[in-house]
């Protein structure tokens, strides 16, 4: 029997990867036609996250040894450090390097098709493929992955709800331009993490210019306006005003693409339905304070690959139709990779991003990078915004967190 990864991003081409590497049969399917579809990924990483998770190195398009933050005002702050600390990845040679793998490692991979229907039996998951030109075959799986992202595809179709309690997802969107700019233009921003943080740049949000090879710049904004609230300016209008304001319109852009994310702050989430587990940001892995989704997404895969190789019997186990997997030790082990700091950071971000929408909120951002440039080096932000090493910056964040400045 095989297992059928719906979903070929970071967690289900990793996930796929892992398991047949332990000789597990696997099918691994998406709906894009290409590896540049949908092409959405700012996907800057430390670099520990290369080793942790394996990722292809020849997906790097760039190191970086520095940030540098816009405060609401316009003045700007660095920390350097005189070592890489991170790289930024071409998105779509990730993925590409990843469906290579997986094919070498006997992976069957089924690019341009999709999952239209899944019917948990008692010994299998009954399967519906379509391909994008039109052929449709069923197969029978033992167990089916949702790796969709934040569409939840599979999990939502086949869950009632899709949150174990009250808590409601949030949700940010975003849009990135690819650009092509001048050998000077481009020195500007070589080796370096820039955001733009406040009111005037981006309400509810921020915005970014990150460095990749052959002088190309991402540049992109994200809003996660509260969910009672739309975003008070559109994402095309905001990113042509970041444009603008860098003077970098004047340069060819390469692409467009955008984007959401949608995560619960204490992951929620249903991981299961029937013979479906969920895996990456559909189950809520994706962090909301810097939108980070990869090396959330394959950490996530990680877990559920040591859980179905060591908790799940292939041979015999048998559930009846309406009763799902025993998921208990995947939960906590998922709540031991995801501790109290990522937690944290969420409760941050939902406290920055939403409160983001006046001078006061602006003045209490200044305050803190003000901060921030004072008391911290390149490595100590790197912790701090990577690694949720928030007792770094000590009871400062407090203040800040609850509104007491």
């Amino acid at each position: 029997m095989t297992i059928l990864v719906a979903g070929a991003g970071p967690s289900g081409a990793h996930l796929a990867c892992l398991l047949a590497c332990k000789g597990i049969k696997v099918t691994l399917v998406d709906k894009l036609k290409s590896s540049k579809d949908n092409n959405f990924s700012s996907a800057a990483l430390p670099l520990k996250s290369l080793r942790d998770h394996s990722v292809p190195l020849q997906s790097i398009s760039s190191y970086w040894n520095k940030w540098q933050i816009y405060d609401p005002y316009g003045s700007n702050y660095q920390w350097t450090s005189s070592v890489p600390l991170g790289v930024v990845l071409d998105f779509s040679i990730l993925r590409e390097s990843l469906w290579e793998r997986a094919k070498k490692l006997g992976v069957e991979v089924l690019i341009g098709w999709e999952v239209m229907t899944v019917i948990s039996r008692n010994t299998h998951a009954q399967v519906v493929l379509n391909s994008s030109f039109g052929q449709a075959i069923n197969r029978n799986f033992q167990l089916v992955v949702d790796a969709t992202g934040q569409t939840r595809a599979l999990l939502k179709k086949h869950c009632k709800n899709t949150i174990n309690t009250n808590q409601k997802l949030l949700t940010g969107t975003g849009i990135e331009f690819l650009i092509k700019v001048d050998n000077k233009t481009s020195q500007k921003w070589k080796n370096c993490l820039t955001f733009f943080i406040g009111n005037k740049w981006i309400p509810h949000g921020y915005g970014w210019v990150f460095p990749m090879k052959d002088n190309n710049l991402k540049v992109g904004i994200c809003q996660l306006p509260p969910t009672n609230r739309k975003n008070v300016i559109t994402n095309s209008y905001a990113i042509k005003r970041l444009i603008r304001n860098l003077e970098l319109d004047k340069f060819n852009i390469l692409d467009k693409h955008g984007g959401a994310i949608r995560s619960t702050i204490d992951r929620s989430d249903m991981l299961t339905s029937g013979r479906i587990i969920g895996v990456g940001d559909a189950i809520s892995t994706a962090n909301l304070l810097g939108g980070e989704g990869i090396r959330h997404a394959m950490k996530s895969a990680e877990v559920l690959a040591s859980f179905i190789i060591k908790k799940y019997n292939f041979e015999c186990k048998a559930y009846t139709n309406n009763k799902s997997i025993d998921i208990k030790s995947y939960r906590k082990d998922l709540s031991k990779a995801f501790d109290w700091r990522w937690k944290l950071a969420n409760r941050i971000a939902k406290r920055t991003w939403w409160g983001l929408s006046g001078a006061d909120s602006d003045n209490r951002l200044f305050l803190l990078i003000k901060h921030l440039n004072k008391k911290m080096s390149a490595e100590e932000i790197s912790a701090l915004l990577f690694d949720y090493r928030f007792e770094r910056y000590g009871l400062r964040i407090l203040p800040y967190l609850f509104r007491w400045k």
